[in-house]
């Protein structure tokens, strides 16, 4: 399986791997980035033993993992993925997302949906893209609403927090069939 370069004006995702995390060092180590994951992130080795988890579901042919450089200030800013791939039942997770503060609220993570979402659904043609949030993180559940995803259901102390914490999950859902709704709608000007 190949890993595609995703890329507009904004964004450029490239394959995630052991031979380029080290740019992500300095901003996995911001505080807080990942309060709502089960994933440690802060350290360098937390961090490739992270990136190895994801190069491993790669070639179990169950993720996608991405770097995600921020053409607008020629930076590396985060980490995406695509997960959970069901290649027979033509869904996929979009999530592991996390940027540094200093992208937050910039259109970069937008930028990022966009790309992810129109290659589930152009070119591999699947017919349902999940999003996974942790009850508790408003600013993510809000942000996947505004795509036009869809709460499906909460998914109760199904997942354990590295704190020892069972979070809730929120379980949202776009279908191949409502893309090109959202894509007009949510993404005009793209």
């Amino acid at each position: 399986m190949q890993i595609p370069t995703l890329e507009n004006e904004r964004v450029k995702l490239s394959v995630l791997g052991m031979s380029n995390y080290k740019h992500l060092i300095e901003i996995a180590k911001q505080p807080h980035l990942v309060q709502f994951s089960p994933s440690k992130i802060d350290t360098p080795d937390n961090l490739k033993e992270y990136v190895q988890e994801a190069v491993d579901c790669f070639y179990k042919k169950t993720a996608i993992p991405f770097v995600v450089f921020d053409k607008q200030t020629n930076t590396y800013a985060g980490s995406t993925r695509f997960g959970q791939i069901n290649w027979h039942n033509k869904v996929l997770h979009i999530g592991w997302t996390w940027i540094g503060t200093q992208f937050q609220g910039t259109g970069l993570n937008k930028n990022i949906k966009f790309l992810m979402l129109q290659y589930a659904f152009e070119t591999l043609n699947f017919d349902k893209v999940e999003f996974r949030v942790d009850e508790r993180n408003m600013r993510s559940r809000k942000a996947v609403e505004k795509l036009g995803a869809k709460l499906e259901g909460i998914l109760r102390k199904d997942t354990l927090m590295i704190d020892g914490f069972k979070r809730n999950t929120c379980c949202y859902g776009i279908l191949n069939e409502e893309w090109d709704v959202i894509k007009q709608k949510v993404f005009s000007g793209f």
